[in-house]
């Protein structure tokens, strides 16, 4: 019997991207919850297990970087999407299966696989969005986005607290191996029945040679940097996603933490997590359609606002404890975090649709993958570093203070969300060339000021804090470099800024390769430490002078977005 082709009707559309995040959300519920309980109990610290999520989840951060390959390398026998889908969730469940052969204790096989399995997912993911930016219709884009992350959600329940109940049944090593069995169904029965409509990958011709690879990547990559540093509006959404999108310490390991510390079960975090999933799902559906009635970003502003608040009352409810680790908590403060961890969950689900529509309506379609594929990635990157901020921030402040800081720094970004509106003069040159320009200007004086900033004494809790604030800074100046140099002619130029750019994006592995060159001599580590964001820095203000030689300020008519706000 041929299964159908869900992509054909609009309710197969959007059950077909339901599942396929469906797909997505189990490996991540298995790294979220219940990979952080298993090391929790084991006695990993705080600071150690936040720094080692962060680092699994870096793959999904440069899903930039997989855009252009989705985008250029495709297939007409499998599907221009559909190709890479099926290529990535067999690899996916491949990485799960070989994950059985290893403990939590072989770290660098455990999380080196843990890596190459959020690799495959990413590009997964980026092929799904891209697949979603030009199937699904302009009404169905809201509705659809929330569909999506219902069923990342419920993705999220099987992986998780599915699995973490599963645990003291069949064992930890067996889990990975249930989660691959999962996605190949989702393989088998959703996406090799599917088939793409004609015109999704008419645009692009078959590359059959690598020195045709290489010089269509450049094309598209030229293209989606112009689509972001052309248009205004897209030049925001940019610096919008950088910042954390919401309050997040609800859904990291701060939640796995203090369950521990709270002394919950895995059945009772299991149950919580459940809960908290089905709740999700329910409201990313319902976040969704009030999303498509609604102007986009009031629907983002209210969704931001209203997830500060379960934070917040957890906060004053563990300061009106005096409750402290090792202590037997008391059962108001267990009904507490109940309360608020189904109530973040709840308030969750109305974010995604708007945020996944917001962004949609700001891609090109003829560079999806690529534009909307960056804007996911820094949202992305704003978790692996609050995954990291907040993992240090629990063991230095506490999980009160944590959580005040979150529900405030969580807020930060509506102060660019009344940019993100189209005009008419969206494309003009001379806005843009200012906007390089000064976009430059502020990622180099922020690399200088690290010069001065080592110097300075700072508090145990404050230098750990600057560094992964600088962590953001050299990844974002560090693209910016590359997709300059990627817009100019060879010449020494060109040459300088590729140069800058790699050193920024090497300071961002420092904490390996600054201890080893200590070992050897002390003063080239420090020295190299200094050198490259100092380089960086000149050669962002330089770029800053010669503007107007990117090509993309003399072809405006070229970057108009596909998809009006």
């Amino acid at each position: 019997m041929r299964l159908p082709n869900f992509l054909r009707s609009r309710g197969g559309r959007l059950w077909t991207f339901f599942i396929l995040y469906v797909a997505e959300g189990m490996p991540q519920g298995f790294s979220n919850l219940v990979l952080a309980t298993q090391l929790k109990r084991s006695g990993m610290p705080a600071a150690e297990l936040g720094a080692m999520l962060g680092l699994v989840m870096l793959p999904w951060a440069f899903k930039w970087a997989y855009g252009p390959l989705i985008d250029v390398l495709v297939s007409h026998r499998f599907g221009p999407k559909r190709g890479w889908i099926l290529a990535t969730q067999s690899l996916m469940a491949l990485s799960l299966l070989l994950l059985t052969l290893v403990s939590p204790e072989q770290q660098f096989w455990f999380i080196g696989l843990l890596l190459l399995h959020n690799l495959f997912a990413a590009m997964q993911d980026v092929a799904v969005d891209g697949l979603a930016c030009v199937t699904l219709q302009k009404d169905e884009r809201a509705l659809g986005s929330g569909m999506m992350f219902a069923g990342q959600s419920f993705g999220l329940l099987v992986g998780g607290s599915g699995a973490l109940m599963l645990s003291d049944a069949v064992g930890f090593q067996l889990l990975p191996a249930l989660l691959a069995l999962g996605l190949a169904l989702i393989t088998g029965l959703v996406v090799w029945p599917m088939r793409e409509a004609p015109q999704i990958g008419g645009a692009l011709r078959p590359v059959l040679h690598w020195r045709q690879v290489g010089g269509e990547i450049k094309r598209f990559s030229s293209q989606a940097f112009a689509a972001f540093m052309g248009s205004r509006c897209a030049f925001y959404g940019l610096l919008f996603v950088m910042l954390p999108i919401s309050a997040m310490a609800m859904q990291l390991s701060l939640q796995s933490n203090l369950a521990v510390d709270l002394g919950l079960s895995n059945a009772e975090l299991g149950q919580l997590s459940m809960f908290g999933s089905l709740i999700t799902a329910a409201s990313c559906v319902a976040g969704g359609w009030f999303s498509d009635r609604i102007e986009r970003r009031l629907a983002v502003l209210v969704a931001v606002l209203l997830l500060s608040l379960p934070g917040l009352y957890l906060a004053w409810a563990l300061q009106q404890s005096a409750w402290w680790p090792g202590q037997a908590a008391p059962a108001d403060l267990l009904q507490s975090f109940w309360i608020a961890c189904l109530a973040y969950s709840l308030c969750s689900g109305l974010i995604f649709g708007s945020r996944a529509a917001l962004l949609m309506d700001l891609t090109r379609p003829a560079v999806a993958a690529t534009q909307f594929a960056f804007y996911m990635a820094l949202l992305n990157l704003s978790i692996a570093y609050s995954h990291s901020w907040q993992g240090e921030a629990m063991t230095q402040w506490g999980y009160a203070t944590t959580l005040w800081v979150d529900a405030l720094f969580g807020l930060s970004s509506l102060l660019l969300l009344p940019l993100l509106r189209a005009r008419a003069d969206d494309l003009a040159d001379a806005p843009a060339r200012a906007r390089t320009r000064g976009f430059a200007a502020i990622l180099g004086l922020l690399c200088l000021l690290w010069l001065p900033l080592q110097a300075i004494e700072l508090g145990a809790a404050a230098r750990p804090l600057l560094g992964l604030a600088y962590t953001l800074v050299f990844a974002v100046a560090g693209l910016f470099l590359l997709g300059c140099a990627g817009m100019l002619a060879p010449g020494a130029l060109r040459r300088v800024l590729l140069l800058a750019a790699l050193g920024l994006l090497l300071m961002l592995l420092r904490k390996h390769w600054q201890p080893a060159l200590a070992t050897l001599w002390l003063p080239a580590a420090t020295g190299l430490a200094l050198l490259l964001p100092a380089i960086g820095g000149l050669a962002l203000w330089g770029l800053g002078w010669h503007a107007g030689r990117l090509p993309i300020f003399n072809h405006s008519e070229t970057l108009a977005p596909g998809l009006a706000t």
